[in-house]
């Protein structure tokens, strides 16, 4: 009798998609080399995960993040060097804005190592210091890893995606190309998120202050920001506004953590390209409470006005104004502070919205009846969607150009529609992440793209085509970075003065750039022409959309207009900022 095969021996390379599956990964997002070979015939052989192919490593990286936001883990495979150099950039993005990926590459094996350190042999896509790609990303990572030792890599890969879920910021794994296939030991139990604990003391401290300071002020307001739903606190937020009364705004980043249906919710607030009745909340308000917020540049005017008056806390620090409070964690912060207004007399407080001067949002250049600009476009996109149960299936998905502030003026979203990388900023993150947030989230990506943004990431709407994402692609297509230029010399936007040359874009013909991908094309200019483009759309159900919105070069929304054009606000906090420096504050 023939002897019965062996089964094969359990390896590195499905020890990490076992993992990944562990701790729920549906989808890798993946451009194919051959030191990860054996990696990516792991994860094609392993039940519930899907390799998902991209164009390029942006590709990779943005859908990795894009998927993160919605399934709380994201991961992109890329070939050493040259992939993981290309991925820093989306690496470094989810650092910042609390987005858990992973970025996993593979190095040339143990024998390689040694010729290339005995005999100045430089194997291909390595720079000559083959420790290099870990080095890199340490500093956009919770954790870094070579892994060079199957005995180690369990420890190894459990330790990184622990540090990924905990803290949901990225990590990179790296393992030797022959170490994929040595034989290692199985997962043993479940790997989840370390259990985050605040010091007693420390948040008695904390909640002490913050309730001093918050029930003392006359138009106190919360103010939540993304790791209200990075850390899944948004149920906890819930409970401390209908505790409270207290009326609520969101960061950019921020937007939708909650659903923006209810009467306290007084828009997203970004300074001054937010509506005038969000800034007659916000910036009036004489104790903002900062919870989960990302403090960017967007926030010097409220910074400047209001720092010795708010409380804040984040991942990174708990104050209130200048007295902090280390070793709080933001989900025991909020539970305490809503016990704290259910215990108190005179909460929920009543709230009467202000009046608000007239909408400023309205105002805008002049352009002939039906044709588009950037708010009729928001305006009639917003309107189609409100239409029977659209927005419920929808997730907004905004570059960074103009229409992040446009379309964050929206006021009606149900919560986590609106994904945005408003902190990090990466010109083409809104295309790129389409993919990974159509397939985590189940809904439809409708991207709003400056032209300049997407002409940086265009192929992969290849990859949405390949992946049979129906998302919808509208180009804001106006031949320049109109939000650079805003920033470097509004001016130009007066007509007869040219854009920088450095502001300029070439044209391009988006139907047939469409057509190659394989996509459906439009080209829209007025109103007309977009319901119609919106009406087709509106029965693709496996081929995505690129839509090319033609709008005047000179067209400045006016919520650009006013984030660019008044510069006090940072005349006033760098005034601030240097009075404190010399001991005078």
């Amino acid at each position: 009798m023939p002897r019965p095969t062996p089964p094969p021996p359990y390896t590195v390379a499905r020890y990490l998609a076992d993992r990944l599956v562990q701790c729920g990964l549906g989808h890798i997002f993946a451009v194919p080399g051959d030191y990860a070979s054996r990696f990516l015939d792991a994860v094609d052989s392993t039940p519930g995960i899907v390799r998902v192919p991209t164009i390029a490593e942006l590709g990779a990286g943005y859908a990795a993040d894009g998927y993160a936001r919605f399934a709380g883990i994201g991961a992109a495979c890329v070939q050493y060097g040259v992939g993981t150099f290309s991925a820093l950039n989306c690496a470094a993005g989810a650092f910042v804005e609390r987005v858990p990926i992973a970025i996993i590459s593979a190095s040339p094996s143990t024998k390689d190592r040694v010729l290339e350190a005995s005999e100045d042999i430089l194997f291909h896509h390595s720079t000559g210091d083959l420790d290099a790609d870990r080095d890199v990303y340490a500093a956009v990572t919770v954790a870094s890893e070579i892994v060079a030792d199957a005995a180690s890599a369990p420890e190894q890969i459990d330790g990184a995606l622990t540090a990924m879920l905990t803290h949901r910021r990225p990590v990179y794994i790296e393992v030797l190309q022959d170490i994929w296939i040595a034989p290692c030991a199985r997962p043993r139990g479940e790997i989840g998120p370390e259990p985050l604990g605040s010091a007693p003391a420390a948040l008695e401290g904390l909640v002490e202050a913050a309730w001093a300071k918050i029930s003392a002020a006359q138009a106190p307001v919360l103010w939540a920001g993304v790791e209200i739903q990075r850390y899944g606190l948004q149920d906890k937020l819930q409970r401390l506004i209908d505790a409270s009364g207290l009326p609520f705004a969101t960061t950019s980043l921020g937007k939708t953590v909650l659903d923006e249906r209810q009467e306290r919710f007084v828009g997203t607030y970004a300074g001054p390209a937010s509506t005038a009745f969000t800034r007659a909340v916000v910036d009036k308000s004489d104790c903002p409470v900062a919870l989960g917020a990302i403090v960017t540049d967007d926030y010097l005017g409220i910074m400047a006005a209001q720092y010795v008056n708010m409380v804040s806390v984040n991942d990174e620090e708990a104050r209130v104004g200048w007295s902090r409070y280390p070793g709080v964690f933001l989900g025991d912060f909020l539970d305490a502070l809503a016990d704290r207004f259910e215990a108190a007399a005179g909460f929920p407080r009543a709230f009467s919205p202000p009046q608000a001067d007239a909408d400023d949002d309205a105002e805008e250049q002049a352009a002939p009846p039906g044709i588009l600009t950037y708010n009729r476009f928001y305006r009639a996109l917003l309107a189609h969607l409100r239409q029977g149960e659209r927005m419920a299936g929808t997730v907004l998905v905004l570059g960074e150009s103009t229409s992040l502030y446009v379309f964050g003026n929206a006021m009606d979203m149900p919560r986590d529609s609106f994904v945005a990388q408003a902190a990090w900023g990466s010109l083409g993150h809104e295309t790129g992440c389409a993919l990974g947030v159509g397939l985590a989230s189940g809904k439809r990506p409708f991207v709003v793209a400056g032209d300049g943004g997407f002409m940086m990431v265009c192929q992969e709407v290849s990859s949405l085509v390949r992946a049979r994402v129906p998302a919808a692609i509208f180009v804001m297509s106006n031949k320049g970075y109109a939000i650079e230029q805003a920033f470097v010399n509004i001016d130009a936007f007066e007509p007869g003065t040219p854009f920088a040359p450095y502001d300029q874009l070439p044209s391009w013909d988006y139907a047939a750039l469409a057509q190659a991908f394989g996509a459906r094309g439009f080209s829209v200019g007025t109103e007309e022409a977009l319901a119609a483009a919106l009406a087709e759309i509106d029965v693709l159900t496996d081929v995505p959309a690129l839509v090319e919105v033609v709008i005047p070069e000179k067209d400045l929304a006016p919520q650009l207009a006013r984030l660019a054009g008044v510069p006090a606000s940072k005349a006033k906090y760098d005034r601030t900022r240097s009075r404190r420096e010399r001991g005078v504050l």
